[in-house]
């Protein structure tokens, strides 16, 4: 097992990458760029939670069609090409990406009522920032 300053620190130069490869393979699939990511953890109560309260309905609603949804392991590994303001450290995370960019992130899970009118302010957010 590598050391954890090592891993933390391949994982800090993924940040600062330009958007490349993921988000062409991400483009090419969908005409819209715009990608939800998931940063969870394994044994993460409230990513088990929201597995059973929003995982069966999140592409059947309006802001899940809006932003297809990508799920990655906090400790990676992390797609070529993602761009992140900071890197996730609490789970579940979800960062609204446009063409692999961070547009904008909610950490934590802010249960079954809430989070998919936390995801269309998400999503305004990122209407409006172009």
């Amino acid at each position: 097992m590598k050391p954890r300053f090592d891993h933390i620190t391949r994982r800090s130069l993924l940040v600062g990458m330009a958007a490349t490869g993921w988000t062409a393979a991400a483009q090419a699939k969908d005409a819209t760029a715009l990608r939800l990511m998931m940063v969870r953890r394994k044994g993460c109560v409230y990513c088990a939670q929201w597995d059973r309260e929003i995982a069966p309905i999140y592409g059947q609603h309006p802001e899940g069609r809006a932003a297809p949804l990508v799920m990655l392991d906090i400790d990676g590994p992390y797609p070529d090409g993602l761009a992140l303001d900071r890197m996730p450290w609490l789970t579940p995370s979800f960062i609204l990406l446009n063409g692999g960019m961070e547009i904008t992130r909610y950490e934590g899970y802010p249960g079954a009522d809430h989070f998919f009118p936390m995801l269309g302010t998400m999503l305004a957010r990122a209407r409006a920032s172009g």
